[in-house]
């Protein structure tokens, strides 16, 4: 159900020479490449293989517009600036199967897949020596591993999708729709096969270990418990559940793995972060006129540069995607976090001329392609729920002050009512993350402009299996349980409400919004709503969103995404239906 095939074998094309007798007119080009020569070594093998794990870099740690819903756009978090708005897909009277966005989205994750069954079928041709049986079943499993983390990322943004296991060397256009339970128990079955191939721990960062594979297994069960039960399987769904739980088990209680709650890391020593603010927002040191001074803590330490891998010794790490600021400056330029840019505000055009400049200041360089939704900035901080160090100034700031001489606010401590005078301002001013901001840019000497973090970022954090195993104890009837869970992540916040069962609602909403508080500008949002299934996705979408003007345009119910309509055009040989809603 592609709209493409995506494999690395190249036609040959064989021309006959009519009366052409003699043997050096007959061709043996030996610059052909196919899949059976193109690959003669084990290392070439293992570059196909690192191939994975840039792919999966550039698909989620760089959010183009392009690829802009990885985290949420036009859901309940995230939505577009106010310059954007004409494009915004939080219009849903726009986003349709047409919308190219969701083909590039569809297209990434089955890209994945087919370079995935390359290294696999590579590894095991005969001409390729390796230097222990121990070496090929790695590689082996690291390529099962990515096959099934995207058949799984499919199943829960589109539902059943076709299932590819092969590399093929010529066109199909007969591709089959499976059902989302035989994708989610294709992952399965895996993920579980390549288990105990995968080591506990690896001295490089970023590779894929045992821990990975267990915290997908817990994601893929409560997945498929999920569908089973909305299909009124209850008893399978209750066996789906059990799984999970025991998936969460082996990650949250193995011994491998636990919360940071205390300082760490390479800036553990400082208590006080100070941040110059310059007039006009022009580096100088004789333009320098103030600071604004934040408390460091412990949650903060986990978005520092050098405090992300495991081997950093930050063992709620369980998986991280590999950021490196000489690769940068040496190759690509794609071994970035753009995330200043991206998702960092705009105060220049937003203040009413009391901010502005491009300093660390204003967190950088933001162009605010995507804003966080109010729901993020003060809905899920309110009342008995603002007491968290994930709240904190040093984490969210909210305190900015002027910059520009002789305004209003001068060197004083900007209110949010001025900010947000206008929906338009509103739209390009908000509180900043730590996770889209330092106050140490990396780079600055060389000419880098403070768009681009450097620090690695995590794929998976020990807290969304913690979340995870919450809702799996939440579906199977033990919402104790599952307060117990959200408890773990809010005692580490040093919060002062700890939740109950009764806070446990049926629609999810205390572990959403504990996700948020917890995983913001981390999760895949679209994941987490659409897996949830129901109306969780739309009502909650139709809440929050940011725009009141599109809210009036979510009248479709949905909660799949459709399949884009060029992936059913192309495929003439077997009818693949769209999904309901749209």
């Amino acid at each position: 159900m592609k709209t493409k095939i995506f494999g690395s074998v190249l036609a040959v094309v064989a021309f006959c020479i009519s009366g052409c007798k003699k043997d050096f007119l007959k061709e043996n080009p030996s610059t052909f490449y196919t899949i059976d020569n193109v690959f003669t070594t084990s290392a070439q093998v293992n570059q196909a293989l690192i191939a994975l794990y840039a792919q999966h870099r550039d698909m989620l740690a760089n959010p183009t517009n392009e690829n802009y819903m990885w985290k949420g756009n036009g859901t309940d978090v995230i939505d577009v600036a106010y310059g954007n708005i004409g494009t915004s897909i939080a219009n849903y009277s726009v986003f349709s199967p047409t919308l190219p966005v969701i083909s590039t989205f569809f297209d990434s994750w089955y890209k994945l897949i087919s370079k995935s069954n390359l290294v696999i079928k590579a590894t095991n041709m005969p001409q390729i020596s390796w230097s222990s049986v121990e070496e090929k079943t790695y590689v082996i499993a690291q390529a099962r591993f990515f096959r099934a983390f995207a058949h799984l990322n499919l199943a829960e943004l589109w539902g059943g999708v076709s299932i590819v296991t092969e590399v093929y060397d010529e066109p199909r256009y007969d591709f089959k729709r499976e059902t989302r339970v035989a994708v989610y128990q294709f992952a399965i079955d895996e993920l579980t096969a390549i288990e105990n191939d995968l080591p506990v721990t690896s001295v490089a960062g970023g590779k894929i270990v045992r821990g990975v594979a267990q915290h997908f297994l817990c994601e893929a069960y409560l997945a498929l418990g999920t569908q089973l039960k909305a299909d009124g399987k209850a008893a399978d769904a209750q066996t789906a559940f059990t799984n999970s739980i025991n998936y969460g088990n082996k990650v949250i209680d193995g011994g491998q793995y636990n919360l940071m709650n205390a300082r760490f890391g390479s800036r553990r020593s400082e208590t006080s972060v100070v941040v110059d603010v310059y007039n006009n927002g022009v580096f100088s040191p004789a333009a320098k006129a103030d600071t604004v001074q934040f408390t460091p803590n412990h949650y903060w330490d986990l978005f520092q540069e050098g405090n992300v891998n495991y081997q950093d010794g930050n063992r709620e790490c369980i998986w991280a995607i590999q950021i490196d600021y000489n690769a940068y400056k040496a190759e690509d330029k794609l071994s970035a976090l753009p995330y200043a840019r991206v998702y960092g505000p705009a105060f220049r055009d937003g203040s009413s001329g009391n901010l502005t400049g491009l300093l660390e200041e204003v967190g950088g360089r933001g162009v605010t392609f995507q804003i966080p939704t109010f729901y993020w900035r003060d809905n899920i901080w309110a009342g008995k729920f603002g007491a968290d160090i994930r709240n904190s100034e040093i984490v969210i700031r909210r305190r900015f002050k002027g910059n520009v001489p002789g305004k209003d606010y001068y060197l004083k401590v900007i209110p949010w009512s001025v900010f947000y005078n206008t929906s338009e301002n509103s739209g390009r001013c908000y509180p900043v993350s730590c996770k889209i901001t330092t106050d140490r840019f990396t780079g600055v000497p060389d000419g880098e402009n403070r768009s681009n973090l450097f620090r690695d970022d995590y794929a998976v954090r020990l807290p969304e299996t913690i979340l995870l195993r919450a809702e799996a104890k939440q579906r199977s009837g033990d919402k104790a349980g599952a307060a117990s869970d959200v408890n773990l992540l809010r005692t580490r916040a040093n919060c002062s409400y700890m939740v109950t069962a009764g806070d446990m609602d049926d629609n999810f909403d205390l572990i959403l919004d504990e996700r948020t508080r917890e995983l913001m500008y981390e999760e895949h949002r679209w994941n987490t709503l659409l897996r949830m299934g129901g109306t969780i996705a739309v009502d909650r979408i139709k809440k929050y969103m940011f725009w009141d003007q599109f809210r009036g345009s979510l009248t479709r119910k949905f909660n799949l995404l459709p399949i884009p309509q060029s992936v059913i055009d192309v495929n003439i040989a077997s009818k693949i239906e769209q999904n309901a809603g749209w």
